[in-house]
């Protein structure tokens, strides 16, 4: 007979440790004891992958993703069987020679191309914007894949390339405008000392003997001060210089902001505007737009490199002479020497004419050893560091850059040598090539 058993006797206590289960729920004093030190690692891992996890309802932001490539070409076939009797064979369509499908789309095509006329022409400034952008943006990219090359990740090269450019663009700002604002100002205080000069001058006294000089000109102050239309006019001139300052600000960062999505957009860009090409030539297609910005890219920094030697050799020759604002002449250097071809010749003119107010000997000697490293520029400075940019014959780079900027001024100059680069390029590679098979 069996005896029986108290259950107090199998109590957890009491078991064997083979016997005590494992999810057993914890004792009101196990709830109580404080953690272990060696559970802390993984309850802080939980917090910290409890944090990375989305807030519940959040949504993911929406992409504009590319599509998949299409690999199989599925021809579309006419309904069969119980579709054909249910949708009906298809009609007859209308021919491309009938005169009502011509007049249609003759009617809808200069509607399209009248649309794209008012539109460019209402958009002009924001049309040059891209462009200056655009063209930016190419010129930092091999910057940005040089850093890459140099295991530096694609943003971070973004940042570090855009900061050099807007330090240069402040730069530039900061030197021009207390320079300017200190001549202005220079040239108010002297303004009164020279008329007073002028006119207790032997000249003006025999001048207002003959003619009355001074009385005509008093009546004439007189009626331009009664005059409100011309008062008006000072104080429309004042504003239209002020609201040209503020577009020219509000220009300079909205190509900043451009140039940085575009430089941080460029590999998506190229990506989809290869899609656009069909299939069977996208290969070609690829290849011609890398050479393209490739040979845009390595033109602007071989420019930039040679604008900047130029700018520091006449920055020295310019302090060693002691040609006055020096510093400001040297941003007017560089950005002219910017310029291809005529840039460099334009900018010596300038110093040489400021330096003519030292005497002509100061400006001689500054035109024989600025005109002497142009020289030496052309010869020996650029082609080493252009090898690997563009290579335009000279007289249709010299064509391209009048055309240029009689479009679009400064901006059309600088991307003339480039565009024209391109237009060879596809020249050769398209029309030639296509012209030797027939």
């Amino acid at each position: 007979m069996t005896e029986p058993t108290d259950p107090s006797s199998h109590g957890p206590e009491n078991l064997p440790a083979a016997d005590f289960p494992r999810n057993a729920p914890a004792s009101p004093a196990e709830r109580q004891k404080p953690p272990r030190a060696k559970g802390r690692p993984a309850a802080l891992g939980s917090v910290l992958k409890r944090l990375r996890q989305p807030i519940p309802g959040a949504q993911p932001r929406l992409r504009f993703e590319m599509p998949p490539e299409q690999l199989d070409h599925l021809e579309a076939e006419a309904p069969t069987g119980p579709d054909r009797a249910r949708f009906g064979a298809p009609g007859p369509r209308i021919s491309a020679q009938h005169p009502l499908y011509l007049g249609f789309m003759g009617t809808v095509g200069v509607g399209l191309a009248l649309l794209v006329y008012w539109i460019g022409s209402n958009t002009t400034q924001l049309l040059l914007w891209i462009v200056a952008a655009l063209f930016i943006a190419l010129g930092l990219d091999p910057v940005v894949r040089w850093l890459e090359g140099r295991k530096i990740p694609r943003p971070a090269g973004i940042l570090l390339a855009v900061s050099v450019l807007v330090l240069a663009v402040v730069g530039f700002f900061a030197t021009l405008i207390p320079t300017i604002v200190e001549q202005v100002t220079e040239l108010v205080k002297q303004a009164p000392v020279w008329v007073r000069d002028f006119v207790d001058s032997e000249f003006f006294r025999t001048l207002d003997t003959q003619f009355g000089v001074r009385d005509r000109i008093n009546e004439e102050l007189d009626k331009f001060v009664k005059n409100p239309e011309a008062m008006g006019g000072i104080f429309g001139g004042v504003v239209g210089f002020g609201s040209t300052v503020a577009n020219s600000l509000f220009g300079t960062l909205i190509v900043l902001v451009l140039s940085l999505y575009f430089l941080a957009a460029l590999p998506a860009m190229k990506k989809w505007g290869y899609r656009l090409a069909p299939r069977s030539r996208r290969a070609r297609v690829e290849a011609l737009s890398e050479e393209i910005t490739r040979s845009v890219g390595n033109y602007v920094i071989g420019q930039a490199v040679v604008a900047l030697l130029n700018a520091t050799f006449a920055f020295i020759v310019m302090s060693i002479i002691g040609v006055p604002f020096a510093v400001l002449l040297t941003f007017v250097v560089a950005l002219l020497a910017f310029i291809p071809l005529v840039g460099g010749l334009i900018a010596g003119v300038v110093v040489i004419l400021i330096t003519l107010t030292l005497g002509w000997q100061s400006a001689l000697a500054y035109a024989i050893c600025y005109f002497a490293y142009l020289q030496f520029e052309a010869y020996f400075i650029s082609p080493r560091i252009m090898q690997r940019a563009v290579a335009v014959p000279g007289a249709v780079a010299v064509i391209s850059v009048i055309a240029g900027g009689s479009l679009l001024g400064v901006l059309g100059a600088l991307i003339a040598i480039p565009t024209a680069a391109a237009i060879l390029l596809l020249i050769k590679e398209i029309y030639i090539v296509r012209q030797d098979k027939h």
